[in-house]
């Protein structure tokens, strides 16, 4: 590396292959990174040229479908044992009870079992000791229509009729968008405190790490908090009020239910003699409300540190050509958000295709800050041109 430094500036170059930098400082020293994100993008340029997108989506194609077959492969080999022990109950069951009522002919204990299990499907249970109150209360109808406006859809109770069925998609077709406006409008609230937490942390600890390894702390926290509150916690509460759930089964729960997978084997307050069931399921449904908005916290965090952030490995279109991924990736026009008290760099590509990154940053009275500032330098007050 080698510099050189004027009255009022200093510029750095550095070569760190394949990655030359050119960066501008202004009296001020500049947090360096010593090693820039997405390095291998740069290296299946030099390999691939500009059909390096499309190798890339390829080899991802390849490795999804292998990860979806080794998914296969996995849940096949612990499942299948278990549904075979099932199915061996079921027919010894059967057996058992056509031994003790021989008057009764097999077909017609067919035909009870098809309409009690196409009962069951449609959520309609024909055991004799239910006596947790019909589907439809407004209850558990309220508890149905955020699962159909969130895309979590257990499945356990569906439309009966064929105008519920027609009310239910034109239902879908408006809750969802409003739905998705809604945890919108609601991160957006929530990345004030969340930033507040970011400029914090780099008050703290930017003199002493880099804004990267912050930026790992700051997700760390924000995950951490997801983890404790809206999944383990919420696991306690219903082992405790469902008498068949472990807390496995209830972590489980939560989950599937948070990441709207909503495979529906595990539903609150269907058990028999469940009290305050429509109670229960109205808090069922703003624990589900307010998770799925942390969640997507979460996720805004993750997707707003450039590191981590894979969305432009397989696009074509640079990022100073996006603003929207000039945003995402702390890259560009600063602007107010998660975005800022990193490090702001704007890319470039030569004719070379390599990439350059030209950092100026506004000077300030005073070379020394005074000791009561404790904002890490790489986060103050950074111009990008």
């Amino acid at each position: 590396m080698c510099s050189a430094k004027s009255d009022d500036d200093m510029t750095v170059h550095s070569q760190l292959w394949p990655y030359p930098k050119k960066m501008v400082i202004e009296r001020e020293i500049l947090y360096e990174e010593e090693h820039p994100p997405f390095q291998p993008l740069f290296t299946t340029t030099r390999l691939f040229g500009k059909a390096r997108f499309t190798f890339l989506l390829v080899f991802y194609v390849i490795f999804y479908i292998v990860y979806l077959a080794s998914g296969a492969l996995v849940f096949s080999a612990l499942e299948a044992p278990v549904e075979n022990q099932i199915r061996l109950d079921v027919i010894r069951a059967k057996a058992d009870f056509m031994a003790r009522h021989p008057d009764i002919t097999d077909d017609d204990l067919e035909s009870l079992l098809d309409e009690v299990v196409r009962a069951s499907n449609r959520g309609v249970v024909a055991s004799r000791n239910v006596s947790g109150g019909p589907n439809w209360s407004f209850g558990q109808s309220l508890f149905f229509s955020s699962t159909v406006v969130t895309t979590i859809g257990y499945g356990h109770v569906t439309p009966l009729s064929k105008p519920g069925k027609l009310f239910c998609m034109m239902y879908a077709l408006l809750g969802i968008p409003l739905t998705l406006v809604l945890l919108s409008a609601l991160v957006e609230r929530l990345l004030l405190p969340a930033t507040a937490l970011l400029r914090a942390l780099n008050a703290s600890l930017g003199h002493l790490y880099r804004p990267f390894t912050i930026r790992l702390v700051h997700l760390m926290i924000i995950v951490t908090t997801l983890v404790v509150f809206f999944l383990v916690i919420p696991a306690s509460v219903f082992a405790y009020l469902e008498p068949d759930w472990d807390f496995l089964d209830s972590f489980y729960y939560c989950f599937i239910s948070l990441t709207t997978i909503g495979l529906g084997d595990y539903i609150p307050g269907d058990a028999p003699g469940q009290v305050y069931r429509p109670i229960y399921k109205v808090a069922t449904t703003f624990y589900l409300l307010i998770g799925l908005t942390f969640l997507m916290l979460t996720l805004t965090v993750f997707y707003d540190i450039p590191q981590l952030n894979l969305s432009t490995v397989f696009s074509s279109v640079k990022l100073d050509e996006d603003p929207e991924k000039m945003r995402l990736s702390g890259s560009g026009v600063v602007v107010p958000g998660y975005g800022m008290g990193g490090l702001m760099m704007r890319d470039d590509y030569n004719r070379h295709d390599q990439r350059r990154s030209v950092v100026h940053i506004r000077p300030h009275l005073d070379d020394s800050p005074s000791p009561e500032d404790t904002t890490p330098v790489h986060a103050r007050d950074i111009r990008v041109h």
